[in-house]
């Protein structure tokens, strides 16, 4: 097999050769988009999976979607202990700039940027914890219009932020379109920026404004909103975006193998399925290997069995690996705990490969430990991004088949 020709692309945040299994996520979007121009009531979206499960991909192709409606619209990454200002207001720079060109009065543009570089100049006197603002929350946008004074620019950043969208909104109502703010890692947020957001959404939703915020994040994405604001379990419009079934895993292989006139024997799809569980990425990442080893068309379940241990390989360095490395002693220790614990509950291929959430009692119990004395450990893990409390005294692993990668480690 010519590994020039390997159309699979296991990346992160990269497209697919064939977006399979996704197609009721699209149509649903679709829907918001037209109602939205039809003046009509909709709620803005948020997508939660595990990692590897295709959101930022389903993201970036609701993003085209936006655009092919001839929407305004620009997405940022969510970080760790980073103001929202400076991304929102770079997203939104680029949202309206889109716009602008069909905009009959110039002078209307020009003062909805005098807001947004207020916006994005009024930095809070203090970041988090007291500490001085850093300067990368001090950006300053390319805007040539002086800063406006009196509109968003209070340095509280939910008035601030519902006064900037609500403008952006009504520069897309005099265009006859919308606007839509993609937010990738959304959980990461902080929990002031967390809580002006839904204010603005909120608020938005109330004046049936043309602009929508479309979220993707852990599953716990959630939690973080109902924590910030009550409201929002009826605010925002939750998908869980999952595994693969069946017959999409073997699209997403099969489809652009045909393109290369290259086929799949059946027992070769079924020993692909059983190896990835059905994750996109995985599915993309055993596919690449086997293709790269595969003298010939058919791929045979015997090609398969050959590429696993490399795909396995890459894997282990680059998908859960460098997960790994993050981890302190203590952190591994919490972990290797919660894998043990999701091994003996649901037995090799249960519990673990449905990514089930473990009792924070019963990894107390596990490791001799009073629970509160844990409570470091689970914390960091969580802002770290490798586990996640989706309800209340319960942890589970962001990565698929984390546990089972964890009891092949040495100690």
């Amino acid at each position: 097999m010519d590994p020039v020709r390997n159309p699979y692309a296991p990346g992160a945040g990269q497209r697919p050769p064939e977006l399979a299994g996704r197609g009721r996520e699209l149509d649903v979007f679709d829907v918001v988009l037209e109602r939205i121009a039809r003046g009509r009531p909709e709620r803005s979206l948020m997508l939660t999976g595990l990692r590897g499960v295709g959101k930022t991909v389903l993201l970036n192709t609701l993003r085209s979607q936006a655009i092919n409606h001839l929407w305004g619209t620009g997405k940022i990454e969510a970080r760790p202990d980073q103001s929202l200002r400076r991304p929102v207001a770079a997203a939104l720079h680029m949202a309206v700039r889109e716009l602008a060109p069909r905009h009959r009065a110039p002078d209307r543009i020009d003062a909805f940027l005098g807001v947004l570089k207020a916006f994005a100049q009024r930095a809070a006197p203090a970041g988090r914890g007291g500490a001085a603002p850093k300067l990368r929350d001090r950006w300053q946008p390319g805007i040539d219009v002086p800063a406006s004074s009196g509109r968003a620019d209070s340095g509280d950043i939910e008035i601030d932020l519902v006064e900037l969208l609500t403008d952006a909104a009504a520069v897309a109502t005099d265009v006859g379109t919308g606007i839509a703010i993609f937010i990738d890692e959304m959980q990461d947020l902080g929990a002031e920026d967390v809580s002006a957001l839904c204010a603005a959404c909120h608020e938005l939703s109330q004046l049936g404004a043309p602009l929508i915020v479309v979220g993707a994040g852990l599953p716990h994405l959630p939690a973080v909103l109902s924590a910030a604001k009550s409201y929002s379990e009826r605010l925002f419009r939750y998908q869980r975006i999952d595994r693969l079934d069946r017959i999409a895993a073997d699209q997403a292989l099969c489809a652009p193998a045909e393109r290369e006139e290259v086929e799949y024997e059946q027992k070769a799809l079924d020993l692909l399925y059983e190896k990835s569980g059905g994750y996109p990425y995985f599915v993309q990442a055993y596919g690449k290997a086997t293709w790269d080893h595969a003298p010939r068309s058919p791929i045979t379940a015997a090609d398969v069995r050959v590429a696993a241990p490399e795909a396995e390989a890459e894997l282990a360095v680059g998908f859960f690996g460098s997960r790994f490395e993050r981890a302190t002693p203590a952190e591994r220790e919490y972990m290797r705990a919660m894998a043990t614990l999701a091994l003996v509950d649901g037995e090799e291929g249960g519990r673990d490969d449905m990514d089930a959430a473990v009792p924070t009692a019963e990894i107390a119990r596990a490791l001799g430990r009073k629970p509160a004395s844990l409570s470091p450990a689970r914390d960091a893990l969580i802002k770290k991004g490798l586990i996640y409390s989706g309800e209340r005294g319960t942890v589970a692993f962001t990565v698929p088949h984390f546990g089972r990668y964890l009891r092949t480690q040495p100690a």
